[in-house]
């Protein structure tokens, strides 16, 4: 809807460029300052509580918000140039219109592979694995990750790991060491739902090679 909508105003303010040109008011700038304010704190709070819950819907809108910030302030700048010089820069304001359709067209597709990628289960970015990783291996007999996996369901991810342990270990040794890993990240990861821990052997030679490296 949103890049329908900008293509709409792209072809409408390109129409509008080759007709008779008319000046605009000068009171058309309150409504734009009103909107630049309202959106600028309407983006702010979107923004900080959208990324606070991990919310894709909610960082959307606050997306939406942005691009109406910009919208406004470069109708503004083509208002301001028809207002300055109506005899120069009359048909600024229709080509103001054209940025601002493009504007609103790349917000659309934007928003639409932000959320294509979350459909399709898209891996979080390389900071949050690492993270996974960092406080999975920091349980004492978690002695490596051989595969990490994590799609979002909601408003949280949930975890597929693959723990290597000593091979030399129990059954009941080998789940002990799973489960504090599954809770460790749970507690420490908020972002993170639930956790399902494979056990893996760890060959004894890696295991050797390890610490002699560290």
């Amino acid at each position: 809807m949103l890049a329908a909508t900008g293509s709409l105003i792209c072809f409408r303010s390109l129409e509008r460029a080759f007709e008779v040109q008319q000046a605009p008011q000068a009171f058309a700038v309150w409504p734009l300052l009103a909107s630049i304010v309202v959106k600028s704190v309407s983006w702010s709070a979107k923004w900080h509580y959208g990324r606070r819950a991990r919310s894709d819907a909610l960082a959307a809108d606050a997306w939406n918000d942005a691009v109406d910030i910009l919208s406004g302030a470069t109708a503004l700048a083509g208002l301001g140039l028809a207002l300055w010089n109506p005899t120069r820069f009359v048909a600024a304001d229709h080509i103001g219109g054209v940025a601002v359709g493009c504007i609103v067209v790349f917000l659309g597709f934007k928003v639409v592979r932000d959320t294509a990628l979350q459909l399709m289960d898209t891996m979080p970015a390389g900071d949050a694995m690492r993270q996974i990783r960092e406080v999975a291996l920091s349980v004492p007999g978690a002695l490596g990750i051989e595969k990490c996996f994590a799609r979002k369901t909601g408003l949280q991810y949930h975890v597929d790991l693959h723990l290597e342990v000593d091979p030399l270990l129990s059954v009941q040794a080998s789940h002990d060491i799973a489960t504090q890993v599954r809770f460790r990240i749970i507690e420490q990861l908020d972002w993170v739902a639930d956790v399902l821990v494979h056990v893996e052997p760890f060959l004894a030679g890696t295991i050797s090679s390890r610490h002699g490296e560290s």
